[in-house]
């Protein structure tokens, strides 16, 4: 059986997995998700603490 996305019905396009617990994703609901992080303060502290360069 296909894993489905955890907001809808459609098939996962993305599976994570953390401490035995999977949640799918289909890729429009990832790309929600990825927008909102994308927005939020935590990225930004992840990519200081990670010293990521985007040149």
């Amino acid at each position: 059986m296909c894993m489905e996305c955890h907001y809808c019905d459609a098939g996962a396009d993305v599976v994570v997995e953390k401490d035995s617990v999977k949640v799918g994703v289909c890729e429009e609901h990832f790309r929600t998700q990825m927008e909102a992080l994308a927005d939020s303060e935590w990225i930004e502290e992840l990519e200081d603490e990670l010293d990521v360069d985007r040149a």
